[in-house]
This record gives structure tokens, C-alpha cells and sequence, in this order.
């Protein structure tokens, strides 16, 4: 392990040692699980990871959430969230990221209280803080702890650590919830989260490793890595035939390429929310 890697394990160590327990929100993404098992060996059977197993969380990343919890070794226990009963949030405003972390925050916030446990860990990482993350908002209101920020990781930080670690999904690549695929002010319901992963499966299962479909109504909107457009156009019967058989009327290939968050490039600045993080020991 390179010695600057080190420093920042030791700092997120000690950061996680300024608490006795935790609950760390666990969505088997490679920032949270990170800070999982990091809790884990620091703070043993006193860290509980939980993830909300509700609709807008992919299968394959619950499974594998529970997977790494059992591999880990972790307390780990699974809920479901209640943000898709909310009109906040299936209307699919701008700050829909608000409503849903203010759902998990609440379940979290209560078993905090219910079971005497200190504080509450997320996965944020520097890198996280200068998008347009209406999440970070909630977070701060439930005075969320992101031990990555304070340990100053950043996005390659985090996976060179995880790889150095031995972690199964150390280069799991992004996989934002999935009701990031609605342009804002569509509504989101259970149906159309099912359509937009089943979708997104026919993509997993040719072998693409970075990928969206964007739900544009009865368009499918593909956006693959620039490296696999050749790939996407290659198969472009089958994906077409794929996804007109779940419904989507029009398919379509972003020549663009994927990025994260691109749903965001048609808000206003004044739409756009950053917050600073809260630590709630300092």
C-alpha cells in the first residue's frame, strides 16, 4: 500500500474511532461499502450496515449488498424506505434526491434512537461536493457523518483503497439509484423503476461495463462509455428488439456517451444545490 493511501486509511480510521457505534448507510456501492467495512474492523458488532432494499435500488445491487455483508462479516440488516409513498418524491422534482435521503435519514435517525447508537455514516466523497446533490441537504439535517470527506478521500482514493483491501467490488462501477433516469418532473412510480432495470439488464448481459437508459417516456435514451459505442451499434438489433419488447417505442444511442448525473446539464444555476458537509463531532 502506497504511503499516501496508508495516511488516508489511518485517517479514516481514526475518524471512524471518534464514535463508539454507527449505522452506516449501505447500498452495496464500492464509496459506502468502503466505509462499511472500515466500520466494521474498527468498531466491530458496534457498526450496522443497512440498506433500504425499496424499488428505486437495483436487484443486483441489494443482492449484492447482501452478499458483502455476510462475506464481511458485518451486522447488516435490510429495510425498505417509504419515499415512494411520498408525492415529493414520485413527482420527480429537481430535488428529489432531498425526499429520498430524508426518508432513509428518518428510518436510519430512528434506529439510532431506538438502539443507542451514536451517529449515522454515509458514503460521500469529496468528489461528490460540487454536483447537484439535494441529498447532502438531508444528510445535513439529520447531522450525517461522511467519514470519506473528513478523511480526505476522493473518488480514486476510494477505489485504489478498496482494491488494496481485497474488496470484491472494489471497481463495481457507478450505479446511481435508478430513479436518476427520469428527467425531472416525470413521475416515477414502481412500474417504471422495473422497466428502466429490466432495461439496463439486457445491457449488463452483452458485457457493457458503464451504462444508463435514460427514460425519455416511450424513448429509451442509451448512453454507453465512448469505448463500447462501437459495441452498442454492433448490437443494435438485439438491444433494440430487447427493449421495444418492455415497451419503449423509440431506442436511441447517446453519441455523447455516458456520464454521470447528465440529467443534471439542463438545470438552471439556481436549481443547482451544494452544501457544505456536517461533522457532527466538530
Amino acid at each position: 500500500m502506497n504511503e499516501q493511501i496508508l495516511e488516508k486509511y489511518q485517517s479514516l480510521k481514526s475518524v471512524i474511532n471518534n464514535y463508539e457505534s454507527a449505522v452506516v448507510a449501505f447500498s452495496g456501492g464500492i464509496d459506502s461499502s468502503l466505509v462499511a467495512y472500515v466500520a466494521g474492523e474498527v468498531l466491530g458488532n458496534n457498526a450496522l450496515a443497512v440498506t433500504s432494499g425499496s424499488a428505486s435500488l437495483k436487484r443486483s445491487d441489494l443482492h449484492l449488498a447482501e452478499t458483502l455483508g455476510k462475506d464481511w462479516d458485518l451486522s447488516h440488516e435490510i429495510i425498505v424506505t417509504d419515499e415512494l409513498s411520498k408525492a415529493d418524491y414520485r413527482r420527480n422534482p429537481v430535488d428529489r434526491c432531498f425526499h429520498c435521503k430524508t426518508s432513509l435519514y428518518t428510518s436510519l435517525d430512528t434506529i439510532c434512537k431506538e438502539r443507542g447508537i451514536e451517529v449515522i455514516f454515509n458514503g460521500t466523497n469529496l468528489d461528490d461536493l460540487g454536483d447537484h446533490r439535494p441529498g447532502l441537504v438531508a444528510a445535513d439535517n439529520y447531522q450525517v457523518c461522511s467519514p470519506l470527506v473528513e478523511a480526505g478521500f476522493h473518488k480514486a482514493d476510494v477505489r485504489l483503497l478498496a482494491n488494496e483491501l481485497g474488496l470484491k467490488n472494489a471497481d463495481k462501477p457507478q450505479s446511481a439509484c435508478l430513479s436518476s433516469r427520469f428527467p425531472y418532473g416525470t413521475s416515477i412510480d414502481e412500474q417504471l423503476l422495473a422497466q428502466v432495470e429490466q432495461a439496463e439488464t439486457v445491457l449488463e448481459s452483452l458485457g457493457f461495463t458503464q451504462f444508463r437508459v435514460r427514460h425519455h417516456g416511450d424513448l429509451a435514451r442509451i448512453e454507453v462509455i465512448e469505448t463500447e459505442l462501437k459495441k452498442a451499434m454492433d448490437h443494435r438489433s438485439q438491444i433494440n428488439k430487447a427493449l421495444s419488447d418492455l415497451g419503449y417505442r423509440y431506442v436511441t444511442l447517446d453519441m455523447t456517451g455516458f456520464r454521470s448525473g447528465s440529467l443534471n446539464e439542463g438545470l438552471q444555476k439556481e436549481q443547482i444545490q451544494v452544501v457544505n458537509i456536517h461533522n457532527p463531532k466538530k
